[in-house]
């Protein structure tokens, strides 16, 4: 059986779609190139499918919510925040999986940020 070998891209919507990659690129520091190609570090990647009731996501309309893994939760909330992102005030603790908190693009997309445990 042939099988998927990893996430190929992420794609996304957007009014000012320049705006919204120099968001990603100034705010949560995603090197890509041109043509978007971003070599990601080595690492846990969770595909897992969500009830279409859930609130976890955000807004009821964002089909999809982005996971960026992340080396220090704090230091990456901090430096959101000191950027004026709109960073959820809530950060939440799972044994043996790690800490999580979300920030809100300028798009209106809701982004988890995991720091493995």
């Amino acid at each position: 059986m042939e099988r998927v070998l990893g996430i190929g891209g992420y794609f996304l919507r957007a009014a000012d779609p320049d705006g919204l990659s120099a968001w990603y690129r100034e705010c949560l520091g995603l090197d890509v190139d041109a043509h978007g190609l971003w070599q990601p570090d080595a690492g846990p990647t969770v595909f897992a499918a969500f009830g279409a009731d859930t609130d976890y996501f955000g807004s009821r309309s964002q089909q999809t919510m982005l996971n960026f893994r992340v080396r220090d939760l704090d230091a990456m909330l901090a430096q959101l925040r000191s950027l004026g992102a709109d960073v959820d005030a809530e950060v939440q603790d799972m044994a043996g999986v790690g800490r999580f908190g979300w920030v809100t693009d300028p798009a209106g997309n809701r982004i988890e940020l995991w720091q493995p445990a």
